[in-house]
């Protein structure tokens, strides 16, 4: 339904607007030629939102998620991060842009293994220079039940306190921006479960903006907007 806009309602979208991206298309070469990934895809995320991205499995979803986090870049079009133009930035600026904006959830928990449970969420604040990097990490560690666990190697942890860790790491640092990439997917249901009612409640609290791939329609059906992708576009 197209419902027409007063101007100070228009201008509050725009204002409010964190993430955009506009006629998106990613083409890689195969050996059967050209092959687009993600076909003109236009989207605009407001602040505080929560976007499900699903879809069957090669559909663009991870492709679109890494090219709306600067991780990639589009063939053609643009995505603009909290009013920067992404794809009008260096390697370098990108990666500066993801460390102050925006924080990161993968299936595969992606902590560092030599690193303590309270050591993996210190780290993106020592980057920034945060002097407060051991108290606002064990803030956090305790903010997600891990209180007790804070000096255990990842290997010491079970996949659901990883996942814990991972959750910690990526809202410690208060982003405009969480992308969440199957974030339950290596987790038994009730576990998975379990992650999904903490990444909502973070969410919530942190005012954070929540872009989310998965295949857990339940997981999808606690955003407030679902999108669908089918061969590289949205339907």
């Amino acid at each position: 339904m197209n419902t027409k806009l007063m101007p100070s309602a228009q201008a509050q979208m725009v204002r409010d607007s964190v993430l955009k991206a506009e006629n998106l298309s990613k083409q890689v070469s195969s050996p059967e030629g050209s092959l687009t990934i993600v076909h003109d895809v236009s989207l605009d995320i407001a602040a505080g939102e929560s976007v499900a991205v699903v879809g069957p499995s090669g559909a663009g979803k991870s492709t679109l998620l890494a090219l709306l986090a600067g991780l990639d870049l589009p063939t053609t079009g643009r995505v603009l991060l909290a009013g920067t133009d992404l794809t009008a930035l260096d390697e370098d600026g990108r990666a500066r842009l993801r460390a102050q904006r925006v924080g990161f959830v993968f299936q595969s928990f992606h902590l560092i293994p030599a690193l303590t449970a309270l050591e993996n969420v210190m780290l993106p604040l020592e980057l920034a220079g945060r002097p407060d990097a051991r108290s606002a990490a064990f803030e956090t560690l305790q903010r997600v039940g891990l209180k007790g666990r804070t000096g255990h190697y990842p290997r010491q942890l079970s996949g659901g306190e990883q996942q814990r860790v991972a959750l910690a790491r990526a809202f410690v640092t208060r982003p405009a921006v969480l992308f969440a990439d199957e974030p339950t997917g290596n987790l038994d249901s009730a576990t998975g479960g379990r992650v999904g009612e903490l990444l909502f409640e973070l969410n919530a609290n942190s005012h954070t903006t929540l872009v989310l791939v998965t295949h857990d329609r339940e997981l999808a059906s606690r955003c407030a907007r679902i999108i669908t992708m089918e061969a590289g576009r949205v339907v």
